[in-house]
């Protein structure tokens, strides 16, 4: 290599991360008690007529799913549920983690709002914070379709805290046990890249780790990667999927941070941190597409703990 391309590459390689400032566009209602975690169902044909979904994490009778529309007010509410944690969207099909019953519980969407299908059952054979589910992402397989639910918990092996089930119906089939953990903190935040076929999960205290999310891969027991060890001020929290990159919130009070890795090659290092004005962010979704005249980019929606609700930021035009 040329000395002019050595000082080329150190010069990239030292480019500060870029940081932008980010408010929100709507404010969604109260969940009532403890809002955690959302996830969009985008609708098919009118941007406008898509649904939020959103966890009220508490013990029934007050546990509930909240259904918002996109202009932020409360469609539907459904109650009884014994502490939801998280929720993740495939196409219809939303589940969500009912942490106090160790299972999932199961729910088609459509524009005309959200009804239960089933509930499976998960961790069978642990006891206490071990069979108690938190996080959950779901993977849609590409060569068959095949739709998996990836499940976290809130106490964990050093190897093995995930469990993945197949999903067919209102079954659940384990399929297999993974993942690293550092052994600090707990593991919480799930997100799938469907299209490239890889789970990432925050360890709270540690890093970002990336595995197979194909339980069939040929090195589907081997951990593909770890990041975001530096540059953290608070715990990793919430992980979402970006057209362009991989986000994971930096769970900070008053005014978290969204932490932006590129979703494909170097990993290593952050491109870029989004500043908002949500506090303590926990739950976290992102939306690549273009959503309406507020967000003509999508948005990134961002649990707010002091507002017990979620904020909806328009994904901002990223220019150095």
């Amino acid at each position: 290599m040329t000395f002019a391309r050595i000082v080329l590459a150190s010069f990239f390689a030292a480019a500060p991360v870029l940081v932008v400032d980010i408010r929100p566009a709507v404010q969604t209602e109260t969940t009532g008690h403890d809002a955690d975690d959302p996830a969009v169902w985008i609708h098919p044909k009118d941007a406008s007529r898509s649904l939020i979904l959103g966890t009220n994490k508490v013990a029934a009778p007050n546990g509930a799913l909240v259904v918002f529309g996109m202009d932020g007010k409360v469609r539907q509410r459904i109650g009884g549920i014994d502490r939801p944690n998280n929720v993740d969207i495939e196409g219809d099909l939303a589940v969500l983690t009912e942490r106090l019953k160790s299972r999932l519980r199961l729910f088609r969407v459509s524009e005309t709002g959200v009804t239960e299908s089933g509930t499976v059952p998960v961790f069978e054979g642990q006891t206490g914070e071990a069979a108690a589910p938190m996080g959950i992402a779901l993977y849609k397989r590409g060569r068959d379709k095949a739709v998996f639910a990836i499940v976290g918990r809130k106490t964990g092996p050093t190897q093995g805290y995930l469990w993945q089930y197949r999903i067919e119906g209102t079954r659940a089939t384990k399929v297999r046990e993974f993942g690293s953990y550092s052994g600090s903190g707990e593991i919480e935040a799930i997100a799938v890249d469907d299209e490239n076929g890889f789970v990432y999960y925050a360890d709270e205290e540690c890093c970002i780790r990336k595995w197979h999310a194909d339980p069939d891969h040929p090195k589907a027991a081997i951990e593909v990667a770890t990041f975001g060890r530096e540059g953290f001020t608070a715990n990793r929290e919430g992980i979402a999927v970006h057209k362009d990159y991989i986000v994971c919130t930096d769970q900070i009070a008053g005014g978290s941070q969204y932490r932006l890795y590129r979703r494909k090659g170097d990993q290593a290092a952050p491109v870029a941190v989004l500043r908002g004005t949500a506090d303590s962010t926990d739950g976290l979704e992102v939306v690549s597409r273009p959503m309406g005249p507020q967000f003509p980019r999508g948005f990134l929606i961002a649990m707010n703990s002091s507002g017990k609700n979620f904020l909806l930021f328009p994904w901002p035009e990223m220019r150095r």
